[in-house]
């Protein structure tokens, strides 16, 4: 196919220079930039509770800055704070939460101690014991009391008294755990603190009706097999409910919600003034959404504030955020125009406004200036591979952005909404943070990092826009090799993920987005990746183009960055190999066995083999369950499919995965036994999903090793 037909871009993103000289190590190209290459950064950044100062952490403590002055002082340090311990001091300062700028509070030794301002030195005014097992601890309101969990069970910690929420015998059923529904919906905590500390609600889920999975620890002898309650799709799933427990009169209220008992309860949120929580409940089929809401002491259903329908599917993953001292409007986040926007709505009027609109989506709500009536975000409005900072008049609509650089920006709102913290990187920019005073947007800047790679022999890096076989846009980017010669062929290795909720192609540092694919540029190869339909950050027609066909429309989309490098007269198209990881490893499987003429090497981690064998509330929500959607289960599934293997295949998978278990990639290599195909397998004892840390040093080399054997030659 010609090139024209792909509406080809490019843009030089990144270039070599001749004083660069340095190789990267396997160590550097894998953990590099989280140890002797990272990027400087500001530590631990946040605003002073009046917004008139910022704090941030340095080696030993913490500085605070006067935004008006520029004043920079030592807040707190590790040797103030161990004055108060005249035996086991601290080896280091853990993250500090400051409640003002005199009151503090942190965890270490498995108690939590709050330090008081005096003179100039820091006070533990109280600590309190945890216990070694408590997990998801939070700190209420009042910053007295705490709640957390212990084991399957909740607790609660004021002044030193620690009293049980819960006292579940059975281990399958979980208080306050943050692991509800599988951590989908945007779920990250099972713990819900009102308002005014006076109440906790908390996620109660039942998982005794699951089937067990086992988890072997094959590091002890024998080996010891832990079951883990794992739902898979179409399967008995668990049941959740909600609990709300007053701390006063230590007693328990569990909102009454109705509906399927396999339902998902999400978005939970308490009113401002404590009295009500809202709950959006979504049935199992995940097409039909009721924001609830309830009475917070009787836990009575008080009325349904709108519903949100969808042929295919509705996901929601942010709670409510109300107005700045409003008990009735608060901002809802939606796809139902097709992108994520913010919706103004009342409990009292119903939908008022849609705030955002146009073919974008908001990725985050940063705050308020509740003077000027102005929120504060961050979106996709000037490019689906960049993030800009706005803000929107919440009366008139008049929109702003804020910064004006290029690249990915984030930021960090004063509570006053007067100063915007921002810090961006860009392809050729490793990282920039600035102040913006947001009345007057001039920029303060407090750090502009040095290239850690500035040593390095780098390759050269191109933008490259395709178009899918409906026209859709396709963001993707091609590395060349270091000392790139036009005239040569070379080996070209794809890599993707290519599934929901995942982005790889953004304007960011570095620009190739992985050193190892520029360990690989400097070792001769060329590495393309791209994201096709089904990615996230592009609105859910992009998105639900692979809806109950999972594989299907993402292989056709890559075909086409297939295409675009057989068209390159320096790609050697007969020495073509394709990685990817999780869903990418399902698609690098997929093409593999489905396109098997197309790559010679294939490397597939942690791989998704039968949907069937996925969880529930990710698998039905993208396939629905294998018995109204057979034919794209069957489809999809590769068990059935060993036998096309043409190419070299090396599966490789963590023997502790509780999120792809070990059988998908287990019974894929029975499967290829019984036909007589030969593959290669790889095992990681002691990892769950990913392999981190030093061993993954050993598997990116075990990545590197296969394709160097097979596809070099």
């Amino acid at each position: 196919m010609k090139l024209h037909q792909f509406s080809l871009l490019m843009v030089v993103l990144g270039g070599t220079a001749l004083a660069q000289t340095q190789k990267f190590t396997m160590a550097e190209a894998v953990n590099g930039t989280r140890t002797n290459l990272a990027v400087k950064n500001i530590s631990q950044f946040s605003w002073s509770d009046d917004g008139k100062s910022y704090i941030h952490g340095v080696k030993g403590g913490y500085l605070i800055t006067d935004i008006k002055t520029n004043k920079q002082d030592t807040l707190i340090s590790l040797t103030q704070v161990n004055k108060n311990f005249a035996d086991n001091k601290l080896k280091g300062l853990p993250p500090v939460k400051f409640t003002t700028n005199s009151d503090a509070y942190f965890t270490a030794n498995n108690q939590m101690y709050w330090l008081e301002k005096s003179g100039s030195d820091w006070k533990v005014k109280r600590s309190v014991v945890l216990g070694d097992r408590s997990e998801n601890v939070k700190t209420l309101a009042d910053n007295q009391t705490l709640v957390y969990t212990r084991g399957n069970n909740l607790f609660i910690n004021k002044n030193g008294k620690e009293v049980a929420v819960t006292n579940d015998t059975n281990e399958n059923i979980l208080n306050g755990a943050s692991n509800v529904h599988r951590n989908e919906f945007g779920i990250d905590t099972g713990i819900f603190p009102s308002p005014n500390s006076e109440n906790i609600a908390f996620y109660r889920m039942d998982q005794t009706m699951v089937a067990d999975y086992p988890i072997i620890d094959w590091s002890v002898t024998p080996a010891v097999n832990t079951n883990i309650k794992y739902p898979m799709a179409g399967k008995t799933s668990h049941e959740v409910t909600l609990g709300v427990y007053n701390i006063k009169n230590q007693s328990t209220t569990f909102l009454k919600i109705e509906g399927e008992k396999d339902q998902y309860l999400t978005a939970v949120t308490w009113s401002p003034d404590s009295k009500f929580i809202f709950v959006g409940v979504l049935n199992r089929g995940q097409n039909h959404l009721r924001m609830n809401k309830y009475d917070a002491v009787t836990g009575n259903f008080i009325n349904t504030l709108f519903e949100e329908t969808s042929d295919k599917y509705v996901e929601p993953q942010h709670p409510l955020v109300f107005f700045p001292n409003s008990n009735t409007d608060f901002i809802w986040q939606s796809q139902r125009t097709g992108y994520n926007h913010l919706f103004h709505y009342s409990l009292e009027k119903g939908l008022i406004a849609q705030i955002t609109k146009g073919e974008w989506l908001v990725t985050d709500i940063l705050g308020f200036n509740e003077n000027k009536k102005e929120i504060y975000y961050a979106s996709t409005q000037e490019s689906p591979t960049e993030r800009h900072l706005y803000r929107i008049n919440w009366n008139t609509f008049k929109t702003q952005r804020l910064d004006n650089a290029e690249g990915m920006h984030s930021g960090i709102l004063s509570n006053d909404g007067n100063y915007l913290y921002d810090t961006y990187s860009n392809a050729t920019m490793p990282r920039v943070a600035d102040i913006l005073n947001t009345t007057t947007l001039k920029a303060t800047n407090l750090l502009k990092s040095e290239n850690p790679l500035k040593n390095y022999l780098r390759p050269e890096v191109k933008s490259i826009n395709l178009k899918a076989d409906d026209g859709t846009l396709l963001y993707g980017k091609i590395i060349l090799p270091t000392n790139f010669d036009p005239n040569k062929k070379y080996p070209a290795i794809v890599y993707l993920y290519n599934g929901p909720h995942l982005q790889l192609i953004t304007n960011s540092f570095p620009a190739s987005g992985n050193l190892w694919y520029e360990y690989m540029a400097q070792n001769g190869y060329i590495i393309f990746t791209m994201d096709g339909r089904g990615s996230a950050n592009r609105g859910l027609k992009f998105e639900q183009a692979v809806f109950r066909n999972l594989g299907t429309t993402e292989m056709n989309d890559q075909m086409k960055g297939v295409d675009y490098l057989k068209s390159l007269p320096y790609v050697d198209s007969e020495r073509m190999g394709i990685h990817g990881w999780s869903f990418g490893g399902f698609m690098t499987t997929s093409f593999m066995l489905r396109q098997p003429d197309v790559f010679k090497v294939g490397v597939a981690g942690g791989p998704v083999i039968d949907w069937s064998m996925y969880e529930i509330m990710y698998g039905e929500r993208y396939m629905d369950s294998p018995q109204e959607n057979p034919q794209g289960y069957a489809t999809s599934n590769l068990l059935d499919k060993v036998q096309n293997l043409k190419g070299k295949l090396l599966m490789i998978h963590g023997a502790q995965d509780d999120v792809v278990v070990w059988q998908h990639s287990m019974k894929f290599i029975k499967s290829a036994v019984d036909h007589g195909i030969q593959m290669d397998y790889f095992v990681y004892p002691g990892h769950p999903h990913n392999v981190i840390g030093k061993d993954r040093v050993h598997l990116m080399q075990k990545v590197t090793d296969y394709f160097d054997l097979y596809l070099k030659k």
